[in-house]
């Protein structure tokens, strides 16, 4: 398992980010900016953005540093754009038209500060008949057809994919995008904006290809019944003998020799591109997985081409050899975690320091940032 290092090296080392504290993708996507060297600067509120995690377990507030402000107070907003005059990016992830009325919004902020990214992370989008309603990661991806099409029963429900399809890969990693773009044209015209990142627009392009297959005729509106949803027999999950599951993705031909060769049913197996028999061949391949516990299968699979890999949880991932190898988890004060991705060889990312206390480092940002009035809000605080 990796180690973690101190110094701030990593390809955003010199961009400063100011982000709104709130809950899910917004501070998700400024966590990445900060395990890529960037100077997160966190601005917490009074009591909390309402998550209910203790804020030392927040492993999203990694790498960032934490400032208290009320933006209700007088002062707050003042003290906020203080902050965006020597920012590069701003973070905010409230409804639409909440910004503005606390005096923070993109017109305030792009007045102070002509160059700002002004990054806006929000569900439904910033305008559209629902754009003012509430929302959670389960509903964007309805809407979009995104859940739709996942899980393995065509007569079954969807499978919900947790909340990482739309708040981090259609929300967070859209707006990361959207806001490193948008800062490569700030540097180069002078001229900032805003980034509009609907967790429904993220979700909707994340279909892209499959949106392909669709019109082509390669992909039935159904799910479970597709190549990649499930329902194809060698592209999928299989329980073992002891409960556990082996996950199969054997698409190509000569990866699917290799896999029923190793599975033991060459020459017996019902032919691969008889559509009608697939049934048939799902089972035939379910009864052999049965037969032999999961660490069984993982070794004869171990080093092959048969695309056939163990299902880990969470707590056995990082131990598993090809991750540990690669450090792929890191810890941090004794708690294990994802280590910063992707990876840079010459500007690597890094996991310098747990998750930031509210208000924590209000006295240092108010020095680093030459922000005095951020100095009253630490004795209130």
């Amino acid at each position: 398992m990796s180690t973690t290092h101190s110094a701030r090296n990593g390809p955003l080392t010199g961009v400063r980010v100011v982000e709104l504290a709130g809950i899910g993708p917004g501070p998700f996507a400024a966590m990445l900016l900060g395990d890529l060297g960037a100077d997160v600067v966190r601005v917490d509120r009074p009591g909390g953005a309402g998550l209910g995690i203790d804020p030392a377990q927040d492993l999203t507030n990694r790498n960032k540093r934490s400032v208290l402000v009320d933006l209700k107070a007088g002062d707050g907003p003042a003290t906020v754009l203080d902050l965006v005059e020597r920012a590069d990016i701003l973070v905010e992830g409230y409804r639409p038209g909440v910004a503005e009325r606390l005096g923070v919004g993109p017109e305030a902020c792009l007045a102070r500060n002509p160059r700002l990214v002004y990054g806006r992370m929000t569900g439904w989008g910033q305008d559209g008949p629902l754009a003012p309603t509430a929302g959670h990661d389960i509903g964007y991806i309805a809407l979009t057809g995104t859940l739709g099409m996942i899980g393995p029963d065509p007569g079954g429900p969807p499978t919900v994919p947790a909340n990482l399809v739309g708040d981090y890969a259609g929300g967070s990693l859209y707006l990361v995008v959207g806001v490193l773009a948008a800062l490569q044209h700030a540097r180069a015209h002078g001229e900032g904006q805003v980034v509009d990142a609907a967790i429904v627009d993220g979700a909707a392009h994340l279909t892209t290809m499959i949106h392909a297959m669709l019109a082509a005729g390669s992909w039935q509106d159904r799910r479970g019944v597709n190549l990649l949803d499930g329902g194809c027999p060698f592209y999928g999950v299989y329980e073992t003998s002891d409960g556990g599951y082996m996950a199969v993705g054997a698409l190509e031909e000569r990866f699917y020799d290799e896999f029923v060769r190793l599975l033991g049913m060459e020459g017996t197996a019902p032919p691969r591109g008889d559509l009608a028999r697939w049934p048939e061949l799902r089972e035939t391949v379910a009864a052999r997985f049965r037969s032999r516990t999961r660490e069984d299968w993982t070794a004869v699979f171990d080093g092959s081409d048969a695309c056939v890999t163990p299902v880990l949880s969470l707590r056995e991932a990082p131990s598993h050899p090809h991750l540990a190898a690669r450090g792929t988890f890191a810890e941090h004060a004794d708690v294990v975690q994802p280590a910063p991705a992707p990876r840079f060889s010459a500007t690597p990312g890094t996991l310098r320091t747990g998750p930031a206390l509210p208000g924590a480092d209000t006295a240092e940002v108010a020095r680093d940032w030459a922000v005095p009035s951020l100095h009253p809000q630490e004795t209130s605080a």
